[in-house]
């Protein structure tokens, strides 16, 4: 992937749940996480907040994408909703990907998946989020 894409994508946060970038371009990207033993819920399968921060961090970067070198744009997230379809295995790929459904001048909606590496699904979800200033454009804002 492009070192600048990759380098937008970072995050402690993304750090510390164990999240890569897999694939980003207009109105998509894809985020994996490997399900560790410290992902688990008391019931040993895929906490639910894995599931919805991966939901949430892919549907965001389905609206943001920016190709402009040294440039990057940001977004808060307003409303997210998630559906859970199957327990998530610790051990598991997970794969999230997300799509741009439609975007204004302030806000722009999103939808996504998370799935296993051997296409169960585990949970799907729409969002809305808020550019930041400046972000509307896609050329989005220097940092």
């Amino acid at each position: 992937m492009d070192p600048h894409l990759l380098a937008q994508s970072d995050s402690p946060f993304h750090a510390l749940l164990g999240i890569t970038m897999a694939e980003w371009r207009e109105g998509h990207a894809v985020l994996h996480c490997r399900a560790l033993p410290q992902h688990a819920n008391r019931g040993g399968i895929v906490h639910g907040g894995v599931m919805l921060a991966l939901l949430d961090q892919v549907n965001a970067f389905a609206g943001l994408f920016c190709a402009t070198p040294g440039h990057r744009r940001s977004a808060v997230t307003l409303d997210l909703d998630a559906r859970f379809t199957a327990p998530g295995r610790i051990g598991a790929l997970l794969v999230a990907e997300g799509r741009l459904v439609t975007a204004g001048r302030a806000v722009f909606f999103a939808r996504g998946e998370v799935r296993d590496e051997d296409g169960t699904l585990l949970a799907f979800g729409g969002s809305t989020h808020r550019f930041r200033p400046g972000s509307h454009d896609p050329e989005g804002v220097p940092g």
